[in-house]
């Protein structure tokens, strides 16, 4: 079969023709994909779930902005907040753990340096009036700080960060387009990442559904039964809907040597001659304990059987020992189940599943 120049010409033009046609449709397709399943190119907003109370934090005096939770976000994950280029916040605060950390009972940092406490989960921020485990920070914006520059943990200095940064154009771009101008300085920093913090908000476990009447809220008995034990015996520290109320307590740990040798002295760390603030750590929320085993603020227990088994028989007559505790926690065998099919329902899936927290990749 012959074929002419122009016949051959025609068929490339039209072959070239449906190509471009085919890369434009699947261009395309991968934008619209990407707007379906990527939240975070739709405007970022926070509500006070109904119900709960007033957040302690609320945006007032930093703009919350898309471009701005998404320059917290990459931050958040960003390895050059280390003075290794290894370790970033999402080192230690995994989204699929919700913000807390599998595999290890405590921290490790730069060059695998070990520290003294297990990472704490991170959700809900905007109502807490302290962080860390000892509450020796009281405001969000300021939270940061505290592992940048902590030798175990991140071991670097806001001057070494900036300058880090500065030398990055995709940053600079970032910067300007959350803030209206490439100058990077460590407010900004810290507002940024308080915007995506801030709105790591838990509230759609199975329980918020029953307490909103909605579909997928139904209790079984049992879930009803470990609700009433709940009520009865655990809301005095762990208030609902956030499940703790954010005080430091001693909540009866036996007293042992940390790794470095020592006995954590909780909140009385920050303030050694005082006395009265010895063991005392952060309540924590009972939020999601499906996905932030270990347990307490060395990750001792394993399991949440463990962590019940504590409280029914063997809570320490340690100095400072919260009041509440001075008996332990009468738990017979039944209610020790029934704490645990309801502390189920508190685990919100959707929570670690949102694709807006995830690392940007």
């Amino acid at each position: 079969m012959n074929i002419t120049a122009s016949t051959l010409r025609n068929f490339l033009l039209a072959a070239f023709g449906t190509s471009l046609l085919l890369y434009s449709c699947q261009k395309t397709k991968e934008t619209s994909d990407e707007a379906a399943t990527d939240p975070t190119l739709d405007n970022i907003v926070f509500e006070t779930p109904n119900g709960w109370p007033a957040p302690v934090y609320n945006f007032e005096d930093n703009r919350l902005s898309k471009e701005g939770f998404k320059l917290g976000r990459a931050l958040f994950f960003e390895p050059m907040l280390s003075s290794d280029n290894t370790i970033s916040c999402g080192s230690c605060h995994q989204p699929f753990a919700a913000f807390a950390q599998i595999g290890h009972n405590i921290s490790h940092g730069v060059a695998d340096r070990i520290g003294i406490r297990n990472s704490p989960s991170m959700f809900n921020l905007n109502w807490h009036s302290s962080f860390f485990w000892d509450g020796h920070v009281n405001h969000i914006e300021d939270q940061p700080l505290a592992p940048i520059t902590n030798p175990v943990e991140m071991d670097e200095s806001m001057e070494n960060i900036i300058k880090k940064l500065e030398q990055s154009e995709h940053y600079r771009a970032m910067f300007k387009d959350a803030f209206g101008s490439e100058e990077i300085t460590d407010r900004k920093i810290f507002k940024a990442m308080a915007q995506f913090m801030g709105m790591l908000v838990s509230s759609n476990a199975k329980y918020d559904k029953y307490v909103r009447n909605e579909a997928g809220g139904s209790f079984a008995q049992a879930e009803l039964d470990g609700l009433h034990t709940f009520r009865n015996k655990c809301s005095g520290c762990h208030t609902e809907p956030l499940f703790s109320d954010f005080s430091l307590r001693n909540n009866g740990l036996s007293l042992v040597l940390n790794s470095q040798g020592t006995v954590d002295l909780g909140a009385g760390s920050i303030t050694p001659s005082d006395s009265s603030r010895y063991y005392k750590f952060k309540v924590p929320s009972l939020r999601n304990l499906k996905f932030t085993a270990p347990y307490m603020h060395d990750g001792r227990f394993t399991t949440i059987d463990e962590v019940l088994q504590h409280y029914s028989s063997g809570v320490q007559q340690t100095h400072n020992l919260d009041p509440l505790l001075t008996n332990g926690i009468s738990l017979s065998s039944k209610e020790q189940q029934d704490l645990k099919a309801f502390l189920g329902t508190l685990d919100d899936e959707s929570f670690v599943t949102d694709i807006r927290f995830k690392e940007p990749r």
